[in-house]
């Protein structure tokens, strides 16, 4: 959706006053509708609190420098397949997508940080380290590149994945969901 990105700068929407945006606001946008109802869903999941949050009561704020190996995937033309699908299908090939991905990643000793629509963020490396994270980031990559989603789903899927390795500072202590 990074045609909208130009209207929401002219317009200077940014992170302060996105939860603000309604349907109507979108819609003098120009944001189509199935854009708008991805839009709306998507920031409705950015209120919630994500799977660690932190926890206030922390007494000695200490920060911590170590490596982290990040991984995004998302599935390629998922609005062209939103379109082409059943709502109730969607949902089915998409849960089947995530629970296939958090399976990959929790067996290669990640953790699935946060998703969102059909985008889902891991952390190797945290809250637990490896010698070997970047590698494990890597191995769960591939095998998630490799699925044969026809197996899976009702359709074959796409799937870009980016991974990214470097230094994070985590400080105070933080608590799961």
């Amino acid at each position: 959706m990074s045609e909208y990105a130009p209207r929401f700068a002219e317009n200077r929407i940014d992170f302060a006053v996105l939860g603000d945006l309604t349907d109507q606001d979108l819609k003098e946008l120009g944001v189509v509708l199935g854009d708008r109802r991805k839009l709306l869903r998507a920031i409705g999941e950015l209120r919630e609190p994500g799977p660690r949050q932190f926890d206030e009561s922390a007494k000695a704020a200490t920060a911590e420098r170590r490596q982290l190996t990040v991984m995004f995937c998302d599935i390629v033309g998922s609005t062209p397949l939103s379109l082409r699908l059943d709502p109730e299908e969607l949902a089915e090939v998409i849960q089947a997508y995530r629970q296939h991905c958090d399976g990959v990643v929790r067996q290669h000793d990640g953790v699935v940080a946060r998703v969102v629509g059909d985008g889902i963020l891991a952390y190797f490396g945290y809250p637990r380290a490896h010698e070997n994270d970047a590698e494990r980031a890597l191995r769960a990559a591939l095998a998630i590149a490799g699925t044969k989603w026809s197996a899976l789903t009702t359709v074959e899927l796409d799937v870009h994945i980016g991974v990214a390795t470097g230094l994070g500072i985590e400080s105070g202590r933080m608590r799961g969901r």
